[in-house]
């Protein structure tokens, strides 16, 4: 049984955890190598909220955040690979629609990435898409670590 609980901070664990899932499910080149620099990361979010999708044992599968980023707000999503394709994201994005009336983010759009592990990073855009997100193909992030396309869901 999964359980999607809010918060405005995380303890310790649930920093590690999430650090731990983003390391494994993110594209290598957005690999936190610290700890220090994923609070670092987290520290220049403004107005965070946390979603946690822990199993029974408190182990994190999940984790959402939205965020305030040049007077918009944006949302971040990482879902365990193990649990992909079960509705648990789907789920999570349903939980961050109940509180906010617009989510901006930047999802890869190519399946070129590779993660930490050698496995290859699939572009979650059809999941978004399906998810009554819309692309706005004229607005991209090119970064040496990441190429992205932005979305936008208005409720």
């Amino acid at each position: 049984m999964m359980q999607i609980i809010k918060l405005t901070q995380l303890n310790e664990t649930q920093k590690e955890q999430i650090f731990d899932l983003w390391n494994t499910e993110y594209p290598e080149k957005l690999v936190y190598h610290s700890m220090a620099d994923f609070e670092s990361y987290l520290s220049r979010l403004t107005e965070q909220n946390h979603y946690v999708l822990s199993d029974t044992n408190d182990k994190i599968k999940g984790w959402a955040i939205t965020f305030i980023r040049e007077n918009e707000k944006w949302f971040a999503i990482i879902i365990s690979g193990k649990l992909h394709g079960k509705g648990i994201g789907t789920e999570m994005l349903n939980e961050l629609k109940k509180n906010e009336s617009i989510l901006n983010g930047w999802v890869i759009d190519h399946n070129s990435d590779k993660k930490h592990n050698g496995d290859r990073y699939r572009s979650p855009l059809e999941f978004y898409i399906k998810n009554g997100f819309k692309v706005i193909r004229e607005t991209r992030l090119e970064l040496e670590v990441m190429s992205a396309v932005k979305i936008k869901w208005i409720k």
